[in-house]
């Protein structure tokens, strides 16, 4: 094995910690969402509990983050759709290089999504409010594409690493 794949095993620990913590959040922000759901539910049906007139534009937003963050995720686990079909059938090479080519589309997407969304989040964001909580900027609302953004570039570097040792006979799908 290339030297530079020892290199790269040993910041795996790094691709683990950031994992761990993106992981986290998105469990908080399930407890968070799910604790503000039960709230506003409760609160329809029983009228001694008052209303939180925010709580469904924060669970929208709790929900957006939820969603963009466990699909950066799963791309550490290579746990995407994809169509596989055909990989039995064509060289084992050529199925990698598939794999590389599309790890390097996510990643240039995972780029748009940084840069562009947080243009959007700067700006649009920045100009608007909540109307439910007219304190809070509309930059939360926006904010999870460019951290998405950063999450799935990250792991994207790893998918790739992955997919070039592989490429050269190294360990399967782990880095």
């Amino acid at each position: 094995m290339p030297e530079i794949f020892l290199k790269l095993r040993k910041i795996e620990p790094v691709y683990k910690l950031v994992y761990a913590i993106f992981l986290n959040i998105c469990k908080a922000l399930l407890v968070a969402d799910i604790l503000i759901t039960s709230w506003v539910v409760l609160a329809r049906y029983i009228t001694a509990i008052p209303a939180p007139n925010w709580g469904e534009e924060l669970i929208l937003t709790l929900m957006s983050y939820m969603a963009v963050l466990s699909a950066a995720l799963a791309i550490k686990r290579n746990a995407h759709i994809r169509m596989t079909s055909f990989d039995r059938y064509l060289p084992k090479n050529l199925v990698i290089a598939l794999d590389l080519l599309a790890d390097i589309a996510v990643l240039i997407l995972a780029f748009i999504m940084l840069f562009i969304g947080w243009k959007y989040a700067a700006n649009i964001g920045s100009k608007g409010t909540y109307i439910s909580m007219p304190w809070l900027s509309k930059f939360w609302m926006y904010f999870p594409i460019p951290l998405a953004g950063i999450a799935m570039i990250f792991f994207e570097l790893e998918r790739i690493v992955i997919d070039i040792e592989r490429f050269f006979g190294g360990k399967e799908d782990t880095i």
